[in-house]
């Protein structure tokens, strides 16, 4: 008769035995990798930079074709006589300064995404941000311009820029003889699309989007009130685009098309680093959500390759459990064929 031994008991673990310690293991990888702290700019900061080395260079060459883009000249497109009734809006300064739009459109996300950072301490959410941020706003501006002066469209004042005294002069064809400044002649065949209209929603299009994603807008919980501040950015974006028309700078076409561009370009931009905002994870970027997978796959491989040998043990106890009924019968079939034999002895039959 076999006497198992209590203290190998403890040490037979089944599959269904080795599932619990593996979740249990993975949910405090997960509560670990959530903590502040776990992926700062100063544990992780230089390897994502040096992994995103490449966009980095092309975003200074958008830098660089933009800078050669406002050098080129637009295109001086036909302005007839019979043209100018639309043309003769006043001319007057900006609502909106040059000056102020990287202020509000790349400059307060950021500060944002700062924030964001002190709270989470998560590099790769500040990191992603900045990056979509830059070439939401850089490639919106290549775009912007290019069209600007590939169209050559005539500004709403575009007149008094051409004739600042009044007096307007056209040659044989009918075309205009402008006698005003040539870097305000200039500007004035700029007018589609707007560039205020598609930096404001380049970079608060992008900022909406990232705060519907840290806010969980769409969590199906019916919180309307977040969608306020979801919106906040583009109001704003869309007041900007309106002070364009208000000042004569744009015909609504022009603002429409900017403001279109914008936001498209600042989606597609978003979503490479984010999920969108809807989405389960949307509050974090596809990087962070990566590791935290490769990280967990890790850990689990530990646990399996550590309760290996427990498990290798308890089938092995397994298999000495069932020595003691397969030797039973073996036992059985030696008494048998011993008795066979027997008889056949007596029997004379051998």
């Amino acid at each position: 008769m076999r006497v198992e031994n209590p203290a190998n008991a403890s040490h037979c673990l089944s599959s269904s035995d080795l599932l619990p310690l593996i979740e249990q293991g993975n949910k405090e990888y997960k509560m670990d990798e959530v903590q502040l702290g776990s992926h700062t700019i100063r544990s992780h900061g230089f390897a994502i930079a040096r992994t995103h080395m490449h966009d980095w260079l092309i975003l200074v060459l958008l830098v660089v074709i933009w800078v050669v883009i406002l050098i080129i000249h637009p295109f001086y497109r036909f302005v007839g006589k019979d043209m100018m009734d639309d043309l003769r809006y006043p001319l007057q300064s900006n609502t909106v300064p040059v000056w102020a739009v990287p202020m509000y459109a790349v400059l307060l996300p950021m500060l944002i995404f700062i924030f964001v950072y002190i709270r989470r301490r998560d590099v790769y959410d500040l990191h992603h941000a900045v990056l979509g941020l830059l070439f939401s706003v850089l490639v919106t501006a290549v775009i912007t311009d290019s069209i600007k002066n590939a169209v050559g469209r005539p500004r709403p004042d575009f007149f008094w820029r051409c004739f600042p005294d009044g007096k307007d002069v056209y040659d044989k064809w009918g075309n205009v003889i402008c006698h005003g400044d040539k870097s305000v002649i200039r500007e004035g065949h700029k007018s589609f699309p707007s560039g205020h209209t598609s930096w404001s929603f380049a970079g608060l299009g992008f900022l909406s989007l990232y705060l519907s994603g840290k806010i969980k807008a769409f969590d199906r919980r019916g919180h309307v009130a977040k969608l306020c501040i979801v919106f906040l950015p583009l109001l704003v974006a869309s007041l900007v685009g309106i002070s364009r028309v208000d000042d004569y700078w744009h015909h609504w076409q022009d603002v429409f098309a900017g403001g279109l561009l914008g936001l498209v370009v600042a989606t597609f931009c978003y979503l490479q680093f984010y999920p969108p905002p809807y989405d389960a994870n949307g509050s974090g970027t596809y990087a962070y959500f990566r590791v935290i997978e490769e990280s967990t796959a890790n850990t689990t491989n530990t646990i399996n390759a550590a309760n290996l040998p427990n498990a290798m043990t308890g089938e092995i106890q397994i298999a000495n459990q069932q020595e003691p009924t397969d030797n039973g019968f073996m036992g059985m079939h030696l008494a048998r064929n011993s008795n066979s034999v027997l008889e056949d002895v007596e029997s004379g039959k051998s």
